[in-house]
């Protein structure tokens, strides 16, 4: 398909940028959700560039999912005329706070009950033995459903 240079741009901008792209499946869309370009055109240029191992497809419920390969940072970064300081959103490392060095103390703002009734749990107030069993004149019968003996 003929995809203007303008549109294609656009297109591996925005990829470049985020590193995964997302389109609907839908082909008579006037317009991509996130770009201002037509549906179909977003389409068929991660259809090529799938083709040429530079982006991988996942489809789940009506969606295309494109994620950037290695190859393919490497590619948009020679046809956009990119240095290799710049990488896509995906590529970044998260910077996490550091983590406190005494591990959980309990000091995170949250609130937690003391867990006092639990030293009490299943213990006999008179401390002596607790009765097992059950009481002697108990006698459990089985198999007295249908056609089982009666006594």
């Amino acid at each position: 398909m003929l995809i203007t240079k303008k549109n294609r741009r656009i297109i591996y901008e925005n990829l470049f940028k985020e590193g995964v792209l997302v389109a609907k499946k839908d082909y008579n869309s006037p317009k991509h959700d996130d770009l201002d370009v037509p549906n179909l055109e977003v389409v068929k240029a991660m259809q090529s560039l799938t083709s040429k191992g530079y982006v991988k497809t996942q489809f789940s419920w009506q969606y295309y999912y494109y994620t950037l390969t290695n190859e393919g940072l490497e590619y948009l970064r020679e046809w956009l005329h990119l240095p290799a300081e710049i990488v896509p959103a995906t590529h970044k490392k998260a910077a996490r706070p550091p983590r406190p060095a005494g591990g959980r103390q309990g000091g995170d703002g949250t609130y937690r009950a003391p867990r006092g009734d639990r030293d009490e749990y299943r213990r006999r107030d008179d401390g002596g033995e607790k009765d097992t069993g059950a009481p002697g004149g108990y006698r459990p019968t089985y198999g007295v459903g249908r056609g089982g003996p009666r006594e």
